[in-house]
C-alpha cells in the first residue's frame, strides 16, 4: 500500500508481513522496519512514526538499513588497493556516517517480492555515489519466522572493489515505556573498540573488564555514562550464533540477538530528542530506545587489524541476523 511520496515524486510503499506470533510493517524507504508487534504484548517493540513525513526530517535512522558502509569512517577517507577515496562527510562536518547523506537508509528501495511472512527489497547503487567506487546491488529480506523470530538477511555484489558493511538500525523498546531504564542486556563481547572524541576508532581494541562496556553478564543498560560503541564479537564473519539478549523487567519480553557479524554497535539513545510524535503518539526523548546494530567494526578499512569490510567482484556479501522474541 502507498505510505507517502519522496521529494522526487517516487511512491513509498508499506507492506505487512506476519508469522511466528509477529506482525511487521516494512517501508520501501530505507528498507525501514516501521513497526513490529508481538502477540500478547500491546506496545510496539520498535521506535518509529505513524506517518511518512517525519522519516525525511526527524528520523535518526529508525528501523533503517544503514550503508553501503554503516557507522563511521574517519575523515571520510580510505584506500583500497592503493587508490584513495573521499566519501561524503556528513558527520560533524568532518567524518562519514552510515553511507553518507544519501546512504541506503535515506533512499527508496524497490520491492521485489512480498509473501505472507516475508518481503525482499532491492537497491542499485551507482559507481561514485557518495564517493564510493563500484556499481553495487544490495537486497534485504525480512521474514517473520516460527518461534517469534524476526529474520534479517542482507546480500550485496559489486563490479569493483568497494566497502560493504550494512547494519539494521532499529531502536528497541520492549515495554512501551518512556525509556529503557527497566531493560537489562547481555552481550558476548570481551573487547570493545576504543574511540577518540569524535567517536572515530583509534585502532585499539580493549578488554571490557571493569568498564561501562562489560555486558558479559546480564545487567541494566542504564548508566550515568552513555554508550555509543562497538563491542567486538569476532575477527571475521562466522555462522549464525547467539551474540546477546535484551529483556524488559517491566513487560517480561525478551529478545535474543543472533548474527553472523563481527561486532555489535550499542547506542543507548542518549541523544534522542525527537519532535514529532512516534508510534501510538509516544514522545521519543533521551534513552527512549536502544539501537543494537550487528556489523563489521567501524572504520575497519583504516585499521589493518580490524575485520575486513572490502567487497570485491565475484564475491557475495551475506549478513544474517535474527531477533528472537518471547514473553515470560
Amino acid at each position: 500500500m502507498s505510505f507517502g511520496v519522496m521529494p522526487d515524486g517516487d511512491a513509498v510503499e508499506r507492506h505487512t508481513i506476519e508469522g511466528g506470533g509477529l506482525t511487521a510493517h516494512v517501508l520501501s524507504y530505507g528498507a525501514v522496519l516501521q513497526d513490529l508487534r508481538l502477540d500478547g504484548h500491546d506496545a510496539p517493540l520498535v521506535l518509529g512514526f505513524e506517518e511518512f513525513a517525519p522519516y525525511l526530517t526527524d528520523s535518526p535512522y529508525f528501523g533503517a538499513i544503514a550503508g553501503r558502509c554503516a557507522n563511521r569512517i574517519g575523515e571520510g577517507q580510505f584506500f583500497i588497493d592503493g587508490r584513495a577515496f573521499q566519501v561524503d562527510r556528513n558527520f560533524q562536518e568532518r567524518h562519514h556516517l552510515h553511507g553518507g547523506a544519501k546512504g541506503v537508509g535515506k533512499r527508496n528501495w524497490s520491492v521485489e517480492t512480498v509473501e505472507a511472512d516475508r518481503i525482499t527489497l532491492r537497491i542499485a547503487l551507482a559507481d561514485g555515489e557518495m564517493g564510493y567506487p563500484g556499481n553495487m546491488v544490495a537486497r534485504c529480506t525480512y521474514a517473520c519466522l516460527p518461534g517469534g523470530v524476526f529474520d534479517v538477511q542482507i546480500t550485496a555484489e559489486t563490479d569493483a572493489p568497494t566497502l560493504c558493511n550494512f547494519a539494521h538500525h532499529t531502536y528497541w523498546n520492549l515495554d512501551g515505556g518512556a525509556n529503557t531504564d527497566d531493560h537489562l542486556m547481555q552481550v558476548d563481547a570481551e573487547h570493545m573498540t576504543v574511540v577518540n572524541d569524535g567517536f572515530i576508532p583509534t585502532g585499539e581494541s580493549r578488554r571490557v573488564d571493569g568498564t561501562r562496556y562489560d555486558f558479559r553478564q546480564m545487567r541494566p543498560i542504564k548508566d550515568e555514562v552513555f554508550i555509543d560503541h562497538n563491542l567486538c564479537l569476532s575477527n571475521g564473519r562466522v555462522d549464525l550464533r547467539k551474540i546477546g539478549t535484551l529483556v524488559s523487567q517491566k513487560s517480561g519480553v525478551s529478545m535474543q540477538i543472533r548474527s553472523t557479524e563481527t561486532g555489535l554497535q550499542v547506542y543507548d539513545g542518549f541523544k534522542l530528542d525527537v519532535g514529532p510524535a512516534g508510534l501510538g503518539g509516544r514522545r521519543y526523548g533521551k534513552n527512549a530506545g536502544v539501537a543494537l546494530e550487528p556489523q563489521v567494526w567501524p572504520d575497519a578499512v583504516n585499521h589493518p587489524a580490524f575485520p575486513n569490510a572490502v567487497l570485491r567482484p565475484g564475491e557475495v556479501y551475506e549478513q544474517h541476523t535474527q531477533f528472537a522474541f518471547s514473553k515470560g
